[in-house]
This record gives structure tokens, sequence and C-alpha cells, in this order.
């Protein structure tokens, strides 16, 4: 007999979401382990002692972790995703009648709480994995990656100098036809300060990108499709964004320049699980930033009682400065140096007893002075032959050139160089290459195709430090909920078992051999 379902709203109903969420659901098992209520005395001075009941802060947690887990980026979309699940109203702990905050109150909360909020929300996660046993914390991977900030090119502003624009834009710019139809489309309020809309850099910097910006305007206009709307070329020594002054304009090979932020990641090798994440600007060096990365990631780990010994990381981290702070901290770096680092000239042999270079004809070119090189900022050691060591010399010509004496500088840090070219190259270094390259790439690509990542909903760095926080927590969450899973399904107690009743088993053999051969010799 064929049915027919008409659907009628009853005026009462008896319904719980505990009973409709299935006990295997994500966030049911999330509910359960994940206890937030420290956030409400760590939050208490940032309200106020009258007024309208704001959200609470375990709520507001809980809704932007939804947010990551769902791979959503926009507020107002994280609110029509939970009004319309079960789970996740079970999760954050609304009934199925009960009105969702506005969006705008989890903007206004995220500006409301400090930095270190998020940073002791992220810790305590962090805590979780650990005494899961997911956390080794004796060799950790770092890597970087721009994430795009909330601000688009199209509104970048020309820095002023003291001189006048007119005078500046002839000097600096070189405009090309398509610039010329582009319009510039201005922001509708600039939030930068006066410092940031200052030029800071110095004729030498403006005289190349001068000159660079001739050779981009010759190949825009020639480049196929250069009618249409296309980019121009822009420096953060000339321009910033009013939108949001903190971002920086970035570019990848093969990619379009943008304005970015800069995420600086550490993931301990054994599963995966992030220990450190932080925003920068874009337009700084990842060299610049490993001591201020190892040192809190340092604390961290201690606080945790767990001792970290090797620091593994790319080429952009190279430094024989940070080379011996890792040193100084008794940390093992495995860290492959620039394609251009010499230790010295290599037609010469050093003498490490006396710190001097012997040149092909055994002539010695003594150390001289340590002094600061101007480019690149980093402490060298100059080594210079008197004149008349020289003088005779058949290979003087080809070895001098214009000048009357053999000089040359080489890194203060050579020794630490030295030291982990030698960690690198050994097994163990090729070892922790491909470890690094199978546990910290995967995690950011996880981070910024899956967990909300993609682009930074926030102005100014502090808000993207949030944010970047609050993706690591997500993460860590969900490797912590998948690690409970395969202990369960491992069938490590069967295994145990089945180790006993083996062992059990041989015992009673042996034993039986044993009374059996006392039987025969009585």
């Amino acid at each position: 007999m064929q049915g027919k379902k008409e659907y009628q709203e009853k005026l009462f109903a008896s319904f719980q979401l505990s009973e409709r969420i299935p006990k295997n659901n994500f966030y049911r098992r999330l509910k359960a382990v994940l206890d937030l209520r420290f956030l409400y005395k760590l939050t208490r001075p940032y309200y106020g002692e009258s007024g309208q009941k704001s959200i609470g802060p375990v709520v507001f947690f809980k809704l932007c972790l939804v947010g990551y887990l769902e791979n959503l980026i926009s507020d107002r979309q994280l609110i029509a995703r939970c009004s319309m699940r079960m789970d996740i109203l079970y999760f954050i702990g609304y009934d199925i009648d009960e009105e969702l905050p506005w969006h705008s109150t989890i903007s206004r909360t995220r500006q409301l709480y400090p930095e270190h909020i998020f940073e002791e929300v992220f810790t305590k996660v962090l805590a979780m994995c650990v005494e899961k046993g997911m956390v080794s914390g004796h060799t950790q991977a770092i890597d970087s990656a721009p994430v795009k900030a909330n601000a688009s090119m199209d509104t970048l502003e020309l820095k002023v100098p003291e001189e006048e624009l007119d005078e500046h834009l002839r000097k600096i710019r070189a405009i090309s036809a398509m610039d010329k139809e582009v319009p510039h489309r201005r922001s509708k309020n600039d939030r930068s300060d006066k410092g940031q809309r200052k030029v800071t850099a110095n004729k030498k910097e403006l005289d190349a990108i001068k000159g660079r910006n001739r050779k981009w305007a010759k190949d825009q206009d020639q480049r196929p499709g250069a009618g249409n709307k296309g980019s121009k070329y822009t420096s953060n020594k000339t321009h910033y964004s009013p939108t949001d002054p903190d971002a920086r304009i970035s570019v990848k090979p093969g990619k379009a320049r943008k304005l970015n932020y800069l995420s600086q990641l550490s993931v301990d090798t054994a599963h995966h699980v992030i220990t450190d994440i932080r925003a920068y600007h874009a337009d700084g060096k990842d060299n610049q930033q490993l001591q201020d990365i190892v040192k809190r990631l340092h604390t961290r780990l201690w606080k945790e009682g767990l001792v970290w010994e090797n620091c593994v990381a790319d080429t952009g981290y190279s430094n024989g400065e940070n080379y011996a702070f890792l040193e100084k901290r008794n940390l093992k770096s495995f860290i492959p140096p620039h394609g251009t680092y010499k230790g010295g000239p290599s037609n010469m042999v050093y003498v490490r007893e006396h710190d001097h270079y012997l040149c092909p004809q055994g002539k010695v070119i003594p150390f001289k002075k340590v002094f600061l090189d101007s480019r690149t900022k980093t402490k060298k050691k100059a080594y210079r032959a008197s004149s008349k060591i020289c003088k005779g010399c058949p290979l003087r010509e080809s070895c001098l050139g214009k000048v009357n004496e053999k000089q040359f500088s080489v890194t203060y840090y050579r020794e630490e160089y030295e030291r982990n070219i030698d960690r690198v190259e050994s097994p163990q270094g090729r070892y922790m290459k491909g470890k690094r390259q199978s546990t910290v790439e995967p995690v950011f690509g996880t981070l910024t195709q899956f967990m909300g990542l993609r682009k930074i909903n926030t102005i100014g760095i502090k808000q993207a430090n949030k944010v970047m926080h609050l993706s690591a927590i997500a993460y860590n969450l969900k490797k912590y909920l998948k690690f409970e899973g395969k202990r369960v399904k491992s069938g490590a107690g069967q295994l145990a078992f089945k180790v006993f009743v083996k062992s059990v088993v041989r015992d009673l053999f042996s034993a039986l051999l044993r009374h059996r051969k006392l039987t025969l010799q009585y």
C-alpha cells in the first residue's frame, strides 16, 4: 500500500540533542575531551561589571574552532552553518531553539581578547597531545609560508618622502602604458600611521627600485594581454597598504605579487603535531626570525617536560649567527647552507691553530680584524697579507689583479658553518631532510587548503596571529581525536595478548621437556 507523508508542526515536542547525536560523532567526541572552563577566569579582566551579558569565552572559542574545522573564513557563513547542524549546536552548548550570537559579536570578541589568550588555548591543546604521547619533542621541523592578507593590491598608496609627491613620482616610478589605463582605487579609510606613510629607504635602494620599475614598465607593455587590467611593479620601500598597513608585498616564483603575512610553523616529527605558530611581516627573511622562534618553542617544550635536540629547517634559515645561537642552546642544526657560502678561497689552505691561510705558494695570509659587513649586517673576519710577500710571485697578476696586496674576508662563524655542513651531509642529515619534507610541508598544505588559513579575514598582524593560532588549535584537536581512534583500532591489546599466550605456551613446553629429561635419567 502506498504511503503518503504530510508534515504538520507539533505544538509541543520532547526533543533532546544528546539523544540525536551519534556516539561516534566528531563534535560529540570533541566536546567530551575539550575543557575550556579555565577561560572564564583568564578573560574576566576584559569585561565590565555592568551591562548586558556578552557571549561566553568558551562559546566564542568553540565557535571559532568550528569555523576552522569546517574550513570557513567568514563569520556570517559560520553562524549560518552552525544554525543548520545539530552536532555543532550540541558542541557549543546551544539548544535547538536558542538563538545564536550575531556574526559581528564574534568579530568584536576576537578583537577584545589579547594574543596571549589564544596562545594559552593553543598551549592547553598541545599539553593534551603531550599527555597522550603524541609529541616526542626531540626533533622539530620549522618552515614558513605566505598567507594572503585581507587587503587588495589595487589600493596601495605611495609613501611620501620629504620632497613633493610629483617629484617623487618622476624620480622613482617609470609609468607604463598599462599603468595609465588602469584607474587607481582608493581605500575607504587609511589605518596607517605617519611612520608607515613615509619612505624609509635610502638613495641606493631607491635607485635600484627605479631601474627595476623601468624594466617592469617595458615588459608589461610588451607582454600578451597588456591591454587588460594587470598588476604594477610595487615595492614595500615605496608603497604601503592603507587598508592593512601591517600587510607586506611578497611573491613566490611563478606566483602573483600579493599582500601577505608570513606564517612561521614548527611541527614535531613524531605525529605531526604543531608545537608553535606565529604571524610575521611578509617582507622579513626566515633567518631573521629563527632565534625568536627557537626561544619561544624551547620554553614551551621545557614546560611540558620535553627535551629538544634537533632543529630541522630549509636553506632560508641558514645563517652563521643562527648556527652559533643553536649550538649555544645545545641544539643540533640540520639547516643546509646557501649555495653562495664559501669557507674561504678555494685555492688556499686554512690553518686553524694559527687562524691564517696559506696561498698556493705557501705564503701566510694572517688574520687582521673582525668587522660588520655594511650590506649584509653580519660579522666577518678580514685577512690581509703584506705587499712585500707578493713581490716576485709568479701568480701575482692573476691573484691580485689591480691591488697591491692579497686581502679577502670570511664569515666570522666559519667553524659553526662547517660543523653544520658535516651534520647535513651525514646519513642522519639526509634522513632529517626527508623527515622535514614529509612533516612540515603537508601540515602547511592542510592548514591552507582545509583548515581556513588560505586567507586572513582580519586586519593587523596581532589579529592575524590570533587567526593562525586558532587554525593550529583546530588542526591539533583533529589529530588528537584521530590518534585516539588509531589506538582503539590498532589491535595493540590483541597483539599483546597473543604475545602473552605464546610466551606462556613456550614456558610450559620447555618445562615439559625438562620434566621428561629428568624422568628418563632416573
